[in-house]
């Protein structure tokens, strides 16, 4: 290989690498940032997808509230980001409707669809 080529071709490769770890170090940077900015009352996202809000916080676990009354206890590093409610995209009336669900008794009434009916061309 003519060392014309092979010269700027480790160039560029040097560059790619250079430019690839300095986006990493400044990811790693503002997550560890985030992860020790974080306070009681903050609004977060897991990265399981759950959101809360955080009632305490330790040296690397923190408490969060995902429900009224519900709090479980993870790392710190499960915290994806902060994020506020957007009072434009929540709906009360949406949140409050109560689907009502049969119950295993009135399934099991006939005519609910849950019975079987034998078909002679059915194959065994």
């Amino acid at each position: 290989m003519d060392l014309a080529i092979f010269v700027p071709l480790l160039l560029v490769m040097g560059a790619f690498m250079f430019f690839a770890s300095r986006k990493q170090k400044k990811a790693m940077q503002a997550t560890i940032n985030l992860h020790d900015s974080l306070t009681a009352g903050d609004e977060i996202m897991t990265t399981a997808g759950l959101y809360g809000t955080i009632t305490a916080v330790s040296d690397s676990k923190v408490d969060v509230e995902i429900a009224p009354g519900v709090v479980v206890t993870m790392l710190k590093l499960a915290v994806k980001e902060k994020t506020s409610v957007d009072e434009d995209d929540y709906d009360e009336d949406d949140a409050t409707e109560v689907v009502e669900q049969p119950t295993a008794r009135e399934l099991d009434r006939p005519g609910t669809g849950t019975e079987v009916k034998s078909d002679p061309d059915r194959l065994a």
